[in-house]
């Protein structure tokens, strides 16, 4: 088809960021598909930018849920965020401090909400 650009940038990163504005909706929306445009975005600081966007937004989407472990879902997913915003903050172009920005406000979501990591259980094997 003419006019189409599977791989423009621009449209890819605005089809991402509505499908993860869909998540706090209570929109039935894999993260899957997300992940996959991730992929598809030729900058290496774009790529962890928006995987730590999609971590951030379905943090925020478990704590508006409210079910039980979704304190414990959502830290472990701002804290991936988190990461992904420590290596686009290296790769930053210069001036662009957007990666920091956001590594703060997931900072700030971990504080306000109290989240800690989910408790390591210890097992005993069964005896047999």
């Amino acid at each position: 088809m003419p006019g189409v650009e599977p791989d423009n940038q621009r449209a890819l990163v605005t089809l991402l960021l509505a499908l993860t504005d869909r998540y706090g909706r209570g929109f039935a929306v894999s993260g899957t598909q997300a992940e996959q445009i991730v992929k598809k975005l030729a900058d290496g600081y774009e790529q962890a930018y928006y995987s730590g966007l999609i971590g951030e937004r379905k943090a925020k989407a478990q704590l508006a849920h409210g079910a039980p472990g979704s304190g414990f879902n959502a830290h472990d997913l701002i804290t991936k965020a988190m990461q992904h915003y420590e290596k686009a903050e290296a790769l930053r172009p210069a001036g662009n401090d957007d990666a920091l920005l956001r590594f703060n406000a997931c900072a700030r979501i971990m504080m306000k909400n109290n989240l800690t990591a989910r408790p390591q259980e210890n097992y005993e094997p069964a005896l047999e």
